[in-house]
């Protein structure tokens, strides 16, 4: 049986592309040929401090689509606000001309259109590019990685994260954080972290026994850049336990630490930085929040809810960048420290579009040696999209209810659950689905699937308490990932309500039944962080539903219906 608290850490928890319609090749060349390199680096050097911010690549190695959110809601004091505006709002809100290639990079109206005229994005070799560039301008700008690089690929799972390992080392970071990196268990993280050529920076990782901190991490480094120190301090994602199977790592215990971190704010300043830095995995709102209660954070560098804003957003004297995921940008932060303080900032988010930044060739070639050995099963085709498949978003996107139909169907379930993660690429329709494709959006270290039996009673509560997580006013207890993906399963949902009386009118997707309080129900899901789920892979059960579909199509669902006040 999968118990309350593994429910509630559910929630939390590159060929060619050649398809027919959209806008077809001409329109694609044409949008290439009006941009080039040179404009997407474009950049007035400012300062004598360089930052350079990558983040939540997921294992992403190869150019990909990847869409932005067309839902992303904010509660209490973030409601309306970004990075929780969408679409044409949000390019309202930026100055952003509709059908240019920051449209296509950064909302989702459009998006099978603008993606067949501007092609790909991300890829580390053409991440490389920027990064040599940037550092062509500033030979000592400092790189920073905010964590979930280990995590999410075919590869990545094959070689316990080994290959993402490889390629950054080449990247050379000067700095890194962690979140998903520790599913791959703690001896592992314990392998490759104390090898790494660069610091592994997390302020809030305790070991769980003695409640100190943890010797494998550091708490900051210093690094002295134009005549002036900068001090890093790392922030590991603080709900990992939570949201995450504690399981895998019971050495470490997290946390926000805010006093820990106002004294070591205390400490940098004291031996000289200039500026302080925020390395973090926290994600946007908890970042806000902090911003607001320790005192002296110059930069927060974001990540973990996958959020790609084009200026940085400034709480007191603190701003705060978000650098998307998936390899899909790369930000430039360039200060001006001096008089022992930043007395400005200019910043740059440049989307990495495949098809526009040239790969760096030494980097490109390390990526196919680790592709290589797997690339047999990586291009195996096992069927095609019908329709546009993604994840992002408050609720189910279309891959999340593929995952679902697939779940129901391998197990005769009634209900399927599905874990509300942010990360994986998305498919265009048209193109053909891969192996590859497929563990993009299911690799993880447990990746089991389950059936079980629940009644309605507890198939509310369960959803009552992972909402709560979600949508609490309080960004402290946001302590996941998106809503959990239902299928079989419609809802209502209503955020002003209290904890405990938001979820309403559950119903049977098939016959339209109420969902009977003291009926007990076929509940299939995947991603337990329980031990001892023994179902087979989700991989395995997508895989054999897209070979048993051929051509895969899922339609626009509205099983969730949300009530805003």
């Amino acid at each position: 049986m999968i118990s309350r608290r593994d429910f509630l850490q559910i929630g939390m928890a590159a060929s060619s592309f050649v398809g027919a319609g959209g806008l077809g090749n001409w329109s694609r060349l044409a949008a290439q040929q009006r941009l080039t390199q040179d404009q997407l680096l474009q950049f007035e050097a400012f300062g004598n401090v360089t930052l350079i911010h990558v983040t939540d690549i997921h294992a992403q190695m190869v150019p990909i689509f990847y869409r932005e959110p067309s839902v992303n809601i904010g509660v209490g004091a973030n409601r309306g606000l970004v990075p929780h505006l969408t679409g044409a709002d949000f390019r309202k809100f930026y100055g952003i001309a509709d059908g240019g290639h920051s449209h296509y990079a950064l909302s989702s109206d459009d998006f099978s259109a603008l993606a067949r005229a501007y092609g790909k994005v991300g890829g580390l070799d053409r991440v490389a590019t920027v990064v040599n560039a940037i550092h062509a301008d500033r030979p000592d700008a400092i790189l920073l990685d905010g964590g979930d690089t280990w995590h999410g690929s075919y590869t990545c799972h094959q070689t316990a994260g080994q290959d993402m390992v490889n390629v950054m080392n080449a990247l050379k970071p000067d700095a890194m954080t962690f979140h998903w990196e520790f599913t791959l268990g703690s001896a592992r993280v314990m392998e490759l972290v104390s090898r790494l050529p660069y610091a592994a920076l997390a302020q809030n990782v305790f070991d769980a026994e003695w409640d100190e901190p943890s010797d494998l991490f550091q708490p900051y480094r210093m690094f002295e850049r134009g005549g002036a120190q900068i001090a890093v301090i790392g922030q590991a994602f603080p709900y990992t336990p939570i949201a995450n199977p504690a399981w895998m790592f019971p050495e470490y215990a997290f946390g926000l630490r805010l006093e820990r971190m106002q004294r070591l704010v205390e400490e940098v300043r004291a031996a000289g930085a200039a500026c302080v830095v925020l390395l973090s995995h926290n994600g946007f709102d908890v970042d806000k929040k902090m911003a607001g209660q320790v005192s002296g954070l110059d930069v927060i560098l974001s990540g973990h809810t996958h959020d790609a804003l084009p200026e940085p957003v400034l709480v007191g004297q603190t701003i705060i960048l978000a650098s998307g995921s998936n390899g899909k940008f790369v930000t430039r932060v360039d200060l001006d420290v001096r008089d022992g303080r930043v007395m400005g900032y200019r910043t740059r988010l440049i989307p990495i579009l495949s098809d526009v930044i040239a790969p760096d060739a030494a980097m490109a070639a390390l990526i196919a040696r680790q592709r290589a050995p797997y690339m047999a099963q990586l291009t195996e085709v096992v069927g095609e999209a019908g329709s546009l498949l993604f994840r992002r978003g408050s609720f189910n996107g279309s891959w999340d209810d593929l995952i679902c139909d697939a779940l129901l169907s391998w197990h005769d379930a009634e209900i399927a659950l599905s874990p509300g993660v942010r990360w994986g690429p998305s498919l265009l329709p048209g193109q053909q689905i891969t192996r590859e494709d497929i563990w993009n959006v299911t690799a993880m270290s447990y990746g089991a699937t389950y059936r079980t039996e629940m009644s309605g009673e507890t198939l509310s509560m369960l959803l009552e308490d992972v909402a709560d997580n979600i949508f609490n006013p309080d960004p402290y207890y946001q302590q996941g990932g998106d809503m959990v993906r239902t299928g079989g399963l419609s809802y209502r949902i209503d955020l002003s309500q209290p904890p405990g009386h938001r979820i309403t009118d559950m119903r049977l997707l098939a016959s339209g039944e109420r969902i009977d309080p003291s009926r007990s129900y076929a509940v299939a899901g995947w991603a337990s962080v329980s031990e001892g789920a023994d179902g087979p892979p989700i991989w395995d059960v997508v895989e054999r539903h897209v070979r048993e579909q051929g051509t895969v199509m899922v339609p626009p669902r509205d099983h969730v219906r949300v009530i805003l006040r």
